[in-house]
């Protein structure tokens, strides 16, 4: 074997060795019912054709690469960033094994979340007694203020009664009787993680409003000139709720973040493990039923949520994911409008700023062709910004989108020539961007770390942009709104392009006379 204590190879090197070779070519032939190379690369151009997209968009009954994930992934999402929170997961460790490993691989920290631990006994007779035994140990061995209960598939196919559940277990004295344990359904087969996250916002808030299950009194609304703000399900959340805070600060704005999980996935290395960190504390969303409005940055994130809180009295706005100038400016004047609080000339300065920058680069974006997928909301977003740059979206895929994000994004590029051209694709998956990417090339692809095996298959070259970003590090603790935000994703968009004209320009002799120092 290469592998040896004198000579440690990484693995970039270490599986090229004859031996890994040899045994990979074994592998092929004797288990993987190889075909003759000729047969398997006339197919592989043949999924290149407009005949094979039309084929391929003609599927109902098969998914292949959605760029979703499983509604508990935004339950776990959501219950960290309330103050002292343990997310409690009623179903299988393995679930939530995925939804810790995949925080935990995207925010390179440690995210904490425990299972009910469900197996073959309780898929027949029920999880009532995991869910005794489970609520006792994670009260016991992590002290946690509040415990936030969600389901998987398991639980929910056997119709498992969370509400009747808790109340039980708190009767056999698992939890005090007065410890908060808000609780969402969130079943795994139907909606995405943006749906997860809605339901769990929304039950953490019905908990305290509405009289937490039935043991305490509701409370009675008493408005004051506070606004509560919702970030929603997002990857750059580290980044992104920080901008908001200094916004909000700049501005004088009396504010309330629900669900902050900004520090909880950034804590210092200083000796100390914190598993929970920051957050809204429990008395401020118990609060925020008092607020004078409720802003949302992701409408599509927040659509069972901002309803139940407009229901209370107060008034809501939603955006989508703000990024750039027009939408930066949208989100300050609603923000100056509902609190009469000006905008201050510092943020002012920092749109002139992100102005001039565009006008700098304008040359070098204008008329480039992009296609875009991710969640709903970032997706509107980023193709807002795009046409502002001069850019065209040509394709914008969201495996969670419905028809009502598909008449959104349609209006979107209604309203700019820049977007005359596109077309948007709800509830479609990555194997169908590989035949638009095939069949209607474009000159970048925007999306999360899954694109770089579309990047790699039809050479569009990948932006990375979205959640999740596995393969590259940091991301998530710069903004994507705001002024500053949109400086970040500009100059993400611009290193990428110029990457691209070295690459292009590099071979000596040949292509180097446009290898340029500047740009």
């Amino acid at each position: 074997m290469t592998q040896n204590a004198e000579n440690v190879l990484d693995h970039f090197d270490l599986f090229r060795g004859p031996e890994y070779k040899e045994m990979f070519e074994n592998k092929r032939k004797n288990f993987e019912n190889p075909v003759a190379d000729a047969e398997l690369e006339r197919v592989r151009e043949w999924t290149k054709t407009p005949e094979y997209r039309e084929k391929n968009f003609a599927r109902e009954a098969l998914t292949v690469n959605p760029a979703k994930a499983c509604q508990p992934l935004g339950a776990v999402f959501a219950a960290v960033g309330f103050e002292g929170t343990l997310p409690f997961v009623h179903g299988s460790q393995g679930c939530v094994a995925y939804y810790r490993s995949h925080f935990s691989r995207h925010f390179k920290e440690p995210s904490s979340c425990v299972s009910s631990s469900m197996t073959e006994d309780a898929a027949v007779f029920g999880g009532l007694n995991n869910m005794i035994d489970g609520l006792a140990n994670a009260y016991a061995l992590y002290k946690p203020k509040m415990i936030s209960v969600s389901t998987t598939c398991m639980a929910e196919v056997i119709g498992d009664d969370l509400n009747a559940f808790i109340k039980n277990a708190k009767e056999k004295g698992s939890v005090p009787e007065e410890f908060d344990v808000p609780f969402a359904h969130t079943p795994a087969f139907v909606g995405s993680h943006i749906t997860g996250y809605d339901n769990v916002m929304k039950g953490i808030f019905e908990h305290f409003w509405d009289g937490k299950a039935g043991t305490a009194p509701k409370l009675e609304r008493q408005p004051n000139e506070t606004i509560n703000f919702i970030g929603g399900f997002d990857g750059y959340t580290v980044g992104n709720l920080r901008e908001v805070k200094r916004i909000f600060d700049l501005m004088g704005v009396g504010y309330t973040i629900l669900g902050d999980n900004s520090d909880v996935w950034d804590t210092p290395a200083d000796g100390e493990f914190r598993m929970y960190d920051g957050g809204t504390t429990l008395e401020e969303a118990a609060n925020a039923l008092h607020a004078k409005a409720t802003i949302s940055m992701q409408q599509f994130c927040t659509e069972k949520t901002l309803p139940y809180i407009e229901g209370k009295g107060q008034e809501v706005a939603a955006f989508n994911h703000p990024v750039g100038v027009q939408a930066t400016d949208k989100f300050l004047m609603e923000v100056s409008r509902i609190t009469g609080k000006a905008i201050p000339e510092a943020l002012a300065k920092e749109r002139g700023r992100l102005v001039d920058a565009i006008a700098d680069s304008s040359a070098h974006i204008h008329g480039k062709k992009f296609a875009i997928y991710g969640d709903p909301d970032l997706c509107l977003g980023l193709a807002g910004f795009l046409m502002e740059l001069g850019a065209e979206p040509t394709h914008i895929l969201a495996t969670n989108g419905g028809k009502a994000w598909d008449a959104k994004a349609k209006e979107l590029l209604a309203s700019s020539p820049f977007g005359k051209n596109c077309h948007v694709y709800a509830g479609k998956d990555l194997w169908h961007m590989r035949s638009l990417l095939f069949t209607e090339p474009v000159d970048f692809l925007i999306g999360n770390t899954y694109g770089k095996y579309l990047e790699r298959d039809t050479g569009t070259p990948l932006i990375r942009i979205g959640f999740p970003i596995f393969d590259r590090h940091h991301h998530h603790r710069y903004p994507v709104w705001g002024y500053q935000g949109g400086m970040n994703v500009l100059v993400t968009i611009l290193d990428k392009i110029f990457d691209e004209i070295d690459r292009n320009t590099i071979v000596p002799a040949k292509t180097d006379y446009s290898f340029d120092i500047i740009r």
